[in-house]
């Protein structure tokens, strides 16, 4: 990330601004104006009376668990503030969990022994040692940036034998370099790399090199290699003689050696469209799984996920980047990421602003520097003042304390998302995050496997510009008015207390996938007080449950799937005494198209540039008769992907259908194998989900 121009220190050139990001930022916010995305969520005119919103919790519905890692921010050597105990304090106080060290881009040009970092500037009492002694404060594990730009092997195993071995700290995660493909490989340069050859490939043979070292010092050690958001540039694009894409090369690479990959992503746009984007989160991360499974060789599934910087363009400082936090950090932790992290702690003033009626000064950090604008006309509060992300931070540990599990929270109004978290003393809290800067929004809360108590639950809120969240004890537990641009938490405690239930069943895993059914396994329980155990297997759909099967073995066949679709389900179990257990984390998988059909489709990218492509379709009639005029559809997963022009065949969207009918040219498809093709160029605003169902003249296909 960029580092501060100004912040009561020696002013120092900071690296360049990113092309590549803001071109792409630019590009997103266009191509959703153009599709109307925008448009679905326009709120209504202010003092208009709205109905309300339906949330659903359904607690049934099991997503990841919540790791005593979660919530993290950036420390950077550039901050004279690092280590104090004030701004330790407040951090500990927000329930900061994680601390990344040295600092973004800072880290490739950083030698942790002579705490230096030639061409930026290095401020005191910001050394590694330090920065150990604050985190003990705050009661934060560390995540150390070892230099890959401008360091080597030798250099990052010295720091963990510093860090591990002479100083006993137990520093367990490790990343390699920061935003390496940020290097001049996809023609924006911002990191330093040193290295005669910037390709992914020689990247991820590095990896493996300081891999090896490290963990020769330090073998429990966890060691992440850069990856980048899936639809966020440079992904989908290939450099020079990579074997594909960044994340391909890497992980094709550097996979069977690496414990997790480490991916950033700013947003962009305005207040409105950066609040939106945060719906990319589930496809992202669903893309980025699979392409560690494709690509990182056996025993992929044990690579983590964390995402180490995030912040926003448009409302670092007041109410728009607390919402976004919160939403996005609720998203990313659903999604099993293992930890989250906010740039930065202190940054600096920037481009000072109004945004939703209050001064922004353009800061990335989540407390006050108590700099002022190079003409001194504008002055930020005092130092270690908290912004509005800082509450939101500290409303994210209110809703998701370690050891609690995510459960499934939806909403029927765009402007309105909702989050919940079940904790191990049985309460449930539901977080509700009101987008709509304008207008309050009454919500109905509809409940799903708890049954919340008749009293009042705890109410934390956090109101456009307030200075602190705000705790009573008011209400009801299903009905609710948010305030315009808040966040609203809501402590319930079970009407009541259930004791000797059986425990949750572990992570299940899925074999046998086929286009109509799979297996799904799990590790057993051990005997219950209550009797013989059964498992239930459930789907969700959307925010409802919907029972699969039962069993009171370990695993179980599901069937009567529909082909070319998405499944995530959950395993519970219930003792002889109708005792149900929490759910197990969730597995997702998807189905395959039709194992016979008479037709076969690949749609596939040919040149990528990063929020475009030229696309090819190849159709293949295998059934024996000749096909005289054809009509293929298909569904992009998304709302943000689109068909722009084509060739070869009318092409034709309508919402997220699309329609390709042949030309006069291609109308005819020999039987036995005869095959056609066209193209088209593709483009897309957040991650590109391809396909996985297509039908010809009503036929289901398969896919090739």
């Amino acid at each position: 990330m960029n580092n501060p121009s100004t912040y009561g220190y020696p002013r120092h050139t900071p690296p360049p601004r990113r092309p590549g990001r803001r071109r792409w930022t630019a590009l997103a916010a266009s191509a959703l104006l153009a599709t109307g995305a925008l448009a679905a969520i326009t709120p209504p005119a202010v003092g208009a009376a709205a109905d309300p919103v339906v949330v659903t919790v359904n607690a049934k519905a099991g997503l990841a668990g919540v790791p005593n890692t979660a919530l993290g921010v950036n420390q950077a050597i550039w901050d004279s503030n690092l280590g104090t105990n004030e701004t330790s304090d407040l951090l500990r106080a927000a329930g900061v969990q994680m601390l990344r060290y040295p600092g973004g881009s800072y880290a490739d040009i950083y030698h942790w022994k002579d705490h230096t970092a030639p061409g930026g500037y290095v401020a005191p009492n910001t050394d590694f040692d330090t920065f150990m002694a604050g985190a003990r404060r705050v009661g934060a594990q560390p995540m150390i940036i070892a230099n890959y730009g401008t360091g080597t092997p030798a250099e990052a195993a010295d720091w963990v034998r510093y860090a591990n071995v002479t100083k006993q700290y137990g520093a367990k995660y490790w990343t390699i370099g920061n935003e390496n493909y940020g290097n001049g490989l996809y023609g924006s340069a911002w990191e330093a790399d040193d290295h005669p050859d910037k390709s992914a490939t020689y990247y991820a043979n590095l990896v493996v090199e300081y891999a090896d070292a490290m963990k020769a010092v330090d073998p429990t050690i966890k060691v992440g290699a850069v990856l980048t958001m899936p639809g966020n540039w440079p992904d989908g694009i290939t450099a020079g003689s990579d074997p594909g894409p960044w994340n391909q090369a890497v992980l094709s690479i550097a996979g069977p050696k690496v414990d997790f990959v480490d991916v950033h992503w700013y947003p962009g746009g305005s207040a409105a469209e950066s609040l939106q984007r945060t719906a990319h989160i589930d496809e992202a991360a669903h893309l980025l799984r699979q392409q560690i499974a494709r690509y990182a060789g056996p025993n992929a599934a044990r690579i983590g996920i964390s995402f180490t910087e995030l912040n926003v363009d448009t409302g670092r400082n007041t109410q728009p980047g607390a919402l976004f936090l919160a939403d996005a950090y609720s998203d990313l932790l659903e999604n099993g990421v293992f930890t989250v992290q906010w740039w930065n702690v202190h940054n600096g003033i920037d481009k000072v602003s109004q945004v939703a009626g209050h001064t922004d000064y353009g800061d990335f950090g989540l407390l006050s520097s108590g700099s002022c604008t190079s003409d001194g006309t504008v002055c930020e509060p005092p130092l270690n003042t908290p912004f509005a992300p800082y509450h939101g931070l500290s409303m994210m540990n209110l809703l998701a304390g370690a050891g609690g599990q995510f459960v499934r929270a939806g909403t029927d109004e765009a402007l309105v998302t909702a989050h919940a978290v079940r904790r191990p003393n049985g309460d449930l809290a539901v977080m509700l995050v009101n987008k709509d800067p304008d207008n309050a929004r009454p919500v109905t809360i509809d409940y799903a496997g708890f049954a919340p108590s008749a009293a009042a639950p705890t109410v934390h809120t956090l109101t456009n510009g307030a200075t602190a969240i705000a705790t009573s004890q008011s209400g009801s537990a299903t009905s609710r008015t948010l305030p315009p641009y808040s966040l609203t938490t809501l402590v319930l405690r079970p009407d009541a207390v259930v004791t000797g239930a059986p425990g949750a069943p572990a992570q299940p895993t899925v074999a046998d996938v086929t286009d109509r059914g799979a297996t799904v396994s799990w590790p057993a329980l051990p005997p219950a007080a209550g009797g013989a155990l059964k498992y239930e297997v459930y789907r969700q759909n959307g925010t409802v449950s919907e029972q699969l099967g039962e069993t009171t073995a370990t695993s179980l066949a599901v069937g009567n799937l529909v082909p070319g679709t998405r499944y995530t389900l959950n395993v519970l179990a219930r003792d002889g005494a109708g005792r149900l257990s929490w759910s197990s984390p969730p597995v997702t998988f998807t189905t395959a198209g039709p194992a016979e059909s008479t037709c076969g489709v690949r749609l596939r990218d040919t040149t990528n540039w990063g929020n475009g492509y030229v696309g090819s379709l190849d159709i293949v009639n295998n059934g024996a008769n000749l096909i005289d005029g054809w009509t293929l559809t298909f569904t992009w997963p998304t709302t943000w992907q689109r068909v722009d022009s084509g060739w070869s065949a009318t092409w034709a969207q309508s919402g997220r259908t699309v329609t390709v009918t042949n030309t006069a040219d291609n109308a005819k498809i020999a039987g036995g194998g005869g095959s056609t093709s066209a193209g088209f160029v593709g483009a897309y605003s957040g991650p590109n989900v391809w396909p996985t169902a297509f039908t010809l003249n009503g036929t289901p296909c398969a896919v090739l």
